[in-house]
């Protein structure tokens, strides 16, 4: 029976292939040497069979680049390989450019297992292929030591590369059960068809690049939307983490920023984190591999964070299933505020393209932490504005209660002084008409106060001792004091100079200070009120400054981070308290050219530190 022209193809060693009637499955068998009626094929019937194996491929390829599914394309065209080459099972083997591991991408007839196999480059006929950039046609696989069993059944194999953009970036090779099965017209075939699969593996890769920019940009619109939106920053920050986790296909991404003390590191959001990793507590900026990251301001990639040295939470990785970390820095303005992290659940290589995107969403999220304390600054503007429109109403309501008071004083006083009420040194009436006199010379300073306070008056300096105005303070307050069990220690020296300052004004400021102090120690307590001179701040020339200290072991205050002064003077914690003492007290050291500061710890107490300008004019000792 002859064999029917144009489906008989030439193998290797001369051998005539064609298909043979009634066999099972139409199979192709050999006959060695013969060819179209038992002869060897001519020049010219190679030929034909050359030109209608390239007509097939055409027809293969515009089949392939036809479909819009860019893996059905390349099992399509595996399936194609296999046909014209009448091989027993084909694959194409991409190389992983992160792992840089071949792995099979598409295959018809191999077994499932084998799918899912993993080459390194340089192993097995395969991994020549890719390593050397060559072709591989093996008769008898059995004989080749760079040979890697996958079918048993195999006997030989055909392996092109597959290169793009000049680089190998993958193999397609078919088996045969069959010695000797393939020939140069099928590598010829098998090499055009690579060609095609380097074609749609470049158009998947950049359709990739092109769905990974879009996602990226649409994630990223969607976070400033949610910033715009006015969205709490715990809600940005955990959006960002959210995305950070689709985008990279990772399983955990976590945020940590620097605490405020400088030196820890905290994680604020994360998403798909467990509680191991949640409860693993803060990170020390300084030792720890995030903390490298933040301090350097440079990505770092760890391939195996279950057994790198530099990984201090290797079990709590292996308990929540991290293989590789990447980290990147959130800084702003070249400053550094903590650190985007995201971790696989395989080994993984992140390449400059994730490593971008997930910088991009760093640099976001410093901006959505900048907006934060922007938003919480103009919050804080808003009050004390607030604030100082409410002191400002509150003074001008003060200079004219204080006006109208100060009238029938002075005719209280002007009828008191023309009563003339004189007793005898022994009648108790004698100590009253004194005690009436003092406190309406007291209240009518009182009343100057308040008007010099609502005008901003300027202090009447003379040479003030602060040994007389702490002692004068402890027995004018020695009765409070020992009702509210606070005990007063002085620590004021005699070396301490007199300076030039206003005495009723100090004195008003010294006495709020320690009425506040008792206020916080309703309990009882100790307060300590120390002076002394230090050189000038900052070696500038001067005779130094005068230092007045208040220490109590009250309640404490709230006080912005760093110390300083109170967020809001008319904030006040106590419970019928105006916040107008230390509003007074503020301006009376600063209009003595002076400066104050607070430092408090809650349940601690407070300290209250004056610090005074000395000049030449101050006398060396005090006087008493």
């Amino acid at each position: 029976m002859a064999p029917e022209p144009g489906v008989w193809r030439v193998g290797s060693g001369g051998h005539a292939t064609y298909p043979v009637r009634g066999e099972a499955g139409s199979g192709l068998v050999e006959r060695p040497g013969l060819g179209l009626n038992g002869r060897v094929p001519t020049e010219l019937e190679q030929l034909r069979e050359r030109v209608r194996c390239l007509e097939a491929v055409n027809a293969a390829a515009l089949s392939v680049h036809a479909s819009l599914e860019p893996r059905e394309s390349l099992r399509q065209l595996v399936a194609e390989a296999v046909q014209l080459t009448r091989a027993s099972s084909g694959s194409l083997v991409l190389r992983n450019p992160n792992s840089s591991l071949l792995e099979i991408e598409a295959a018809i007839g191999l077994p499932a297992a084998a799918t899912v196999l993993r080459l390194p480059l340089g192993r097995g006929i395969t991994g020549w292929v890719s390593m050397q950039g060559r072709p591989a046609r093996v008769g008898d696989v059995r004989r080749d030591p760079r040979y890697l069993m996958v079918r048993p059944e195999v006997r030989s194999e055909l392996a092109v590369p597959v290169v793009i953009e000049g680089e190998v970036r993958g193999v397609l090779n078919v088996d045969s059960e069959q010695l000797d099965a393939f020939s140069e017209s099928d590598e010829a075939v098998l090499d055009e068809l690579a060609r095609h699969a380097a074609v749609v593996i470049r158009n998947t890769w950049l359709f990739e690049q092109a769905r990974r920019k879009t996602a990226l940009l649409t994630s990223l619109a969607g976070i400033a939307q949610a910033m715009n939106q006015a969205y709490g920053l715990t809600e940005v920050l955990h959006l960002i983490t959210r995305e950070a986790v689709h985008l990279m296909g990772a399983k955990l991404s976590s945020l940590l920023l620097i605490t405020d003390e400088a030196n820890e590191l905290e994680v604020r959001a994360s998403y798909g984190a467990g509680p191991d990793y949640l409860g693993r507590g803060r990170l020390n900026l300084d030792d720890s591999l995030v903390g490298v990251v933040v301090r350097r301001r440079k990505p770092l990639q760890i391939e195996d964070v279950r057994s790198s040295r530099l990984y201090q939470s290797t079990e709590v990785a292996r308990r929540e299933g991290l293989v590789s970390l990447l980290s990147v820095p959130l800084t702003l303005n070249q400053e550094a505020r903590g650190a985007l992290n995201v971790y696989t659940s395989e080994p993984h290589t992140f390449s400059n393209e994730e490593i971008q995107t997930l910088l991009a969403l760093a640099e976001l999220s410093a901006i959505a932490l900048e907006r934060a304390r922007l938003g919480e600054r103009m919050v804080l503007a808003e009050e004390q504005l607030r604030q100082s429109d409410k002191l400002c109403a509150l003074g001008l309501l003060a200079a004219e209660v204080a006006h109208e008071i100060r009238n029938p004083l002075t005719v209280m006083k002007m009828l008191y002084h023309s009563l003339d009420l004189q007793f005898p040194d022994g009648d108790p009436r004698h100590e009253d008409v004194r005690l009436i006199g003092q406190k309406m010379d007291h209240l009518n300073r009182i009343v100057e106060q308040i008007l010099d306070f609502a005008r901003h008056a300027e202090p009447r300096l003379e040479m003030v001792s602060v040994s007389d105005l702490v002692d004068d303070l402890r027995l004018l307050t020695r009765h409070k004091l020992r009702a509210q069990n606070v005990e007063l220690a002085l620590d004021v020296p005699a070396s301490v100079p007199r300076f030039r300052a206003d005495p009723i004004q100090l004195e008003q400021a010294f006495l709020n200070l320690l009425l506040n102090a008792v206020e916080a120690m309703p309990s009882g307590g100790r307060l300590a009120i120390s002076a002394r001179v230090e050189p000038p701040e900052g070696g500038a020339a001067g005779a130094g400054d005068l230092i007045v200290l208040f220490t109590d072991t009250g309640n404490g205050m709230p006080l912005p981070p760093g110390g300083g002064r109170p967020v809001s003077f008319l904030g006040s914690t106590k419970p019928r308290g105006t916040g107008l003492g230390l509003a007074i007290v503020t301006r009376v050291v600063e209009g003595h050219r002076g400066r104050i500061r607070f430092e408090s710890t809650s349940g601690k107490g407070t300290t209250v530190t004056l610090r005074f300008p000395l000049d030449a004019e101050s006398e060396g000792t005090t006087g008493t």
